[in-house]
């Protein structure tokens, strides 16, 4: 894989130029033994032209950022993973995706999402097996990044589409807090959901992404944030976990401890099993909304599982979505004190290994986590004897306080890595 970083140290240091990265990536991109339909589109001439002229004075330093295909470009074709909207053109770049190039970064290409971010599964392969799924929704952006394709990628979640196709795909990333990263002129699906994150190969990757992107101190490199207290919890509503899962779960909790970190066990009160219940009742009655125009008028082009959706989601009373709403709130509330003895949580990333192409995975040890706001984090170290396939854990923080978040994660990465 590509770490970010380590090329932005090296173009700050001389040794290499962005237009140097940037044949990398192409070299990488050409060098595939089989391509894993990473992009929806790629502009490597724009990229190259854009990599020329750079003076990189700090920020992303050049470095080439892949975008996922809900994020509005006007330099290149915006189709949301439907046939709806195939060669559309908006007008106007979203404002992350003009932060991205105001930070030093290049608009590598757009990388594949599922249908409007929805579940409908990808063409995207896994570069791990390619009988089995990348996650989604942001297919290729977390596959691009596992296969050393680019060094950054941005991806959204409105249940678990960060979190899990990280863990999937064996790379590291950050939802962050909610609406840290501006929404506009990304296609909504659920609005009060809906969180734009960072794909990278380490923890400290994503952190030095993230803090370029965003202009916010949260980068965690070379700093000594001290010895944390991790707060375990298994999320016992959201149902069981696969034998993989767990053992990567217990082989992080060994290393925190082995390196002096503490651990404790968290039962999370029922307000937590209601506001899981809420995720689904705001994610399909917004999902409705978002996509009403083509729920309306193009039915035939949507695909049945989302078509499914769009029927409940129109068939939700509005009181059962206010008070699903107020559900969430309370959890958000209750969420503070949870956090009072400890620095952050741990638990899983995903139900377990990636599974067939069929699918795109079940999100539900993301769902909780995404209605909160909270960030949340995948570190990837864990691999199963099955086949060698990555399994990640999950780091999650307090609202707002992403940069204590990333410290957490960067200690979980480095134990793990002392430990192996």
């Amino acid at each position: 894989m590509m770490r970010a970083l380590d090329l932005a140290e090296a173009v700050e240091s001389g040794d290499l130029s962005p237009a140097g990265i940037v044949e990398l990536v192409a070299e990488a991109i050409a060098a595939q033994a089989v391509d894993i339909r990473a992009f929806t589109h790629l502009d490597l001439d724009s990229a190259r032209l854009r990599a020329a002229r750079m003076k990189p004075e700090g920020g992303l330093f050049g470095l080439p950022v892949g975008l996922k295909d809900i994020i509005d470009t006007a330099s290149m074709p915006t189709e949301y993973g439907s046939p709806i909207y195939h060669r559309h053109r908006p007008k106007a770049d979203a404002p992350v995706a003009v932060m991205v190039e105001d930070a030093g970064g290049i608009l590598l290409g757009k990388t594949v999402t599922t249908e409007f971010a929805f579940l409908n599964p990808p063409v995207t392969l896994n570069p791990h097996d390619v009988a089995r799924t990348p996650g989604g929704s942001s297919s290729g952006s977390a596959a691009g990044v596992a296969a050393g394709l680019m060094p950054l990628a941005l991806g959204t979640q409105t249940g678990g589409s960060v979190i899990r196709p990280a863990s999937f795909c064996g790379v590291a990333a950050i939802k962050p807090s909610y609406r840290l990263l501006p929404m506009t002129g990304v296609k909504p699906f659920a609005p009060l959901l809906d969180t734009l994150g960072v794909f990278g190969a380490r923890v400290v990757d994503i952190a030095f992404g993230l803090a370029a992107i965003s202009g916010r101190d949260l980068r965690v490199d070379g700093q000594d944030f001290g010895t944390p207290t991790f707060g375990v919890t298994r999320l016992a509503f959201a149902g069981a976990a696969e034998p993989e899962a767990e053992a990567a779960l217990e082989a992080a909790i060994r290393a925190i401890e082995a390196a002096g970190g503490k651990v404790v066990e968290i039962d999370l009160p029922p307000v937590f099993a209601e506001a899981q219940l809420a995720h689904r009742i705001i994610n399909n009655y917004e999902g409705a909304l978002s996509l009403a125009w083509e729920h309306r008028h193009c039915r035939d082009r949507l695909s049945p599982i989302l078509l499914a959706m769009l029927d409940e989601g129109h068939a939700i009373p509005v009181a059962d979505y206010d008070a699903a709403r107020s559900k969430a709130n309370r959890a958000r509330k209750t969420m503070r004190d949870v956090f009072a003895p400890i620095d952050a949580l741990l638990t899983y990333s995903a139900p377990g290994m990636a599974p067939s192409t069929e699918t795109t995975g079940d999100p539900r040890f993301n769902k909780l986590v995404t209605l909160l706001g909270l960030p949340a984090v995948n570190v990837p170290f864990y691999r199963s004897g099955e086949g060698n396939m990555p399994v990640g854990v999950q780091v999650v923080g307090r609202f707002g306080d992403d940069h204590r978040t990333l410290a957490a994660a960067a200690f979980v990465e480095a134990a793990v890595a002392k430990a192996s």
